[in-house]
């Protein structure tokens, strides 16, 4: 392609928009551009890395035994409704209504769907088992879209779906999309590491994520030195601190007033303690099945007294105070896990009053020696020795509270688990956790039967009784390959892309495109270049050389050869890879020789 006759707007200055480093240069180097919030048009750079990377995605999938399909975006939110996820998604889930009346979803992801066609396709155990895959787009209705591509609203998405008569064959294929995944991430040139994870709104048993260590990334990557142990802040498990005595003569709970004082900071700045003295005391509402969740939401919707459904105290309806120390947060993922994955989240104020009697900030483990509801208890509370906690009376704490004297720590309705988020000083199996940030660019997901038993995907084994499909699901995001491959691989000048997702391997840069002799060596090496199938860019333009040295860098293609009218008049060119620094005179007859030999280089050096 000649430069002249491309859409490549690139511009100097960064975009008051963007926040990291891949935002900016993709939006400077003209590979895309915003339409709205979460929404972009990826231009023809841009698009030409797309393409590459999926290209890169189809042929190790199709590799792995896997069959690509193609299913709808919008999708009957029957389906979703089936499963429970329209209430697990929420807000998130995008919506719509039709000229028909009937409600649907722009599809987040494709578990409803893929289970569904496997539900009237699959029906004895000889069809498995069965791996199907698309690329296609999808759709959040992120709250605050940031970071460009890498938390937008529409993005593109590889996912495949696995389906299984037993859980060995599961496995197998686990380990296949497993392997599978570490050869697409290693073509694409991009460095990764792999965590164990949590499944989140997905469900089931087991997940990895591959994900890329990077600053600006917002999952937290957990580890240990020696390597043994890796996983994201969600699953990250910690050791139980040592148990902390009180003494033989604990002192005796102390009521404090303190006026409107209900934060940590503010409660450990007037009575003078520490937050790793504090008891948090978290009231959180559940409901035993999502059916219910839909029946409060619909009552909630249509009376006005937002607490009355509390009075009747129907039976699917319940409530936990959550216990963690005063400098760690409670872990959503792990209480979920603690929970058997029911649906859990922060009561509301007015629930919070009628269980501990105060306002918000003020809550307790205990009121008159009982708990006052059911209690799920973080390792390290039960380790202190005495702490602080809310008195369950508004403008009050207690000083002196004694685990396993004055609340329980074992018993009926009373659970003891790690329920936070690993800090700095935890140990895994003996040894430090360390702690870094990352993109996720991947995940995979034993999803067991959660899907096929609520859609009803089963299958008649060897001896004719029906069972239902076990599951594997396997989620690749092809924009955030783009974004973390240049958040991790860039310089003052733009962009350094690996040469396989480069939009083009090879850019002439002309320097003298006026000078008849310097544009036709350009265009001599840029067609011996085309006849041996190298993806090149001739710069033809008629701009300054510092302008297109810039443009050059900035779009980070590969390999540069330089065409100006001083090494041109010694029957030379100037060939310099993005990465390095320097660069070498190579005389013209040899130039697309020695290009196509660094190009073919650069490609080894990201096979697995």
């Amino acid at each position: 392609m000649r430069y002249s006759q491309m859409l490549i707007p690139t511009v100097k200055e960064v975009p008051s928009e963007a926040e990291i480093t891949s935002h900016k240069l993709m939006l400077r180097a003209g590979l895309i551009r915003k339409l709205a919030s979460g929404t972009y048009t990826y231009l023809p750079l841009g698009f030409r890395s797309l393409m590459k990377i999926i290209s890169i995605v189809r042929e190790e999938m199709n590799k792995s035994g896997a069959q690509e399909i193609l299913m709808p975006s919008v999708q009957p939110i029957e389906l979703w409704q089936k499963t429970g996820r329209d209430v697990d998604y929420g807000e998130t889930l995008g919506t719509f209504t039709d000229r028909h009346g009937r409600k649907n979803v722009l599809a987040p992801t494709a578990e409803e769907v893929v289970t569904a066609l496997a539900a009237g396709q699959i029906n004895s155990y000889k069809q498995l088992p069965i791996n199907i895959y698309q690329i296609s787009f999808k759709f959040r209705d992120e709250f605050r879209p940031r970071f460009g591509v890498l938390r937008s609203r529409e993005f593109i998405m590889k996912d495949s779906y696995s389906f299984h008569s037993d859980r060995q064959s599961l496995e197998n294929t686990y380990k296949v999309m497993y392997d599978t995944y570490c050869r697409i991430f290693k073509r694409c040139g991009l460095e990764y590491v792999i965590v164990e994870a949590e499944s989140g709104e997905m469900g089931g048993s087991g997940s990895h994520q591959f994900t890329v260590p990077c600053q600006a990334g917002e999952d937290t990557i957990v580890y240990t030195k020696d390597g043994s142990y890796a996983a994201n802040l969600e699953r990250a498990a910690v050791d139980p601190l040592p148990k902390r005595k009180a003494g033989k003569k604990a002192p005796a709970l102390e009521e404090v007033h303190t006026p409107d004082i209900g934060t940590i900071e503010d409660v450990c700045a007037f009575l003078k303690t520490q937050p790793e003295d504090m008891i948090k005391t978290l009231i959180y509402r559940t409901y035993s099945t999502l059916e219910a969740v839909r029946e409060m939401r619909a009552y909630s919707a249509t009376h006005k007294d937002g607490h009355a459904f509390m009075d009747s105290e129907p039976k699917w309806y319940g409530h936990y105070a959550v216990l963690v120390r005063g400098d760690h947060e409670v872990n959503q993922e792990k209480l979920i896990q603690v929970l058997d994955g029911q649906s859990i989240e922060l009561a509301p104020e007015d629930e919070i009053k009628k269980i501990t009697g105060a306002s918000v900030g003020f809550a307790g483990p205990s009121k008159n020696g009982k708990p006052i509801c059911r209690l799920i208890i973080d390792y390290a509370v039960a380790a202190m020795a005495v702490g602080v906690t809310g008195a369950n009376k508004t403008d009050y704490h207690v000083k002196n509270i004694v685990p396993g004297r004055d609340f329980p720590l074992e018993g009926d309705n009373i659970i003891a688990a790690d329920i936070r988020n690993a800090v700095e000083g935890d140990t895994h199996n003996g040894e430090k956790l360390l702690f870094k940030k990352g993109i996720e660019v991947g995940q995979v997901f034993k999803l067991g039967t959660k899907y096929s038993k609520k859609l009803k995907a089963t299958f008649l084994d060897e001896n004719g009784k029906e069972n239902p499909c076990i599951m594997g699901c396997y989620g690749i995001g092809i924009n955030r390959i783009l974004a973390s491959a240049i958040e991790f691989s860039n310089d003052k000048s733009g962009i350094v892309f690996p040469v396989s997702i480069a939009p083009f391997e090879v850019i002439i840069t002309c320097l003298n495109q006026d000078d008849p002799e310097v544009a036709k060596v350009a265009e001599d090496i840029y067609q011996q270049l085309l006849s041996k199938d190298v993806e090149v860019l001739l710069d033809d333009r008629s701009l300054r050389a510092g302008v297109k040295f810039k443009d050059a860098d900035l779009i980070g293609i590969p390999v540069r050869i330089t065409v100006g009218k001083n090494s041109v008049a010694k029957g030379n060119v100037e060939v310099k890879v993005r990465a390095d620094s320097e660069s070498e005179e190579v005389t013209i007859e040899k130039a697309a020789n020695k290009v196509v030999e660094l190009v073919n280089f650069l490609k080894e050096k990201l096979q697995p």
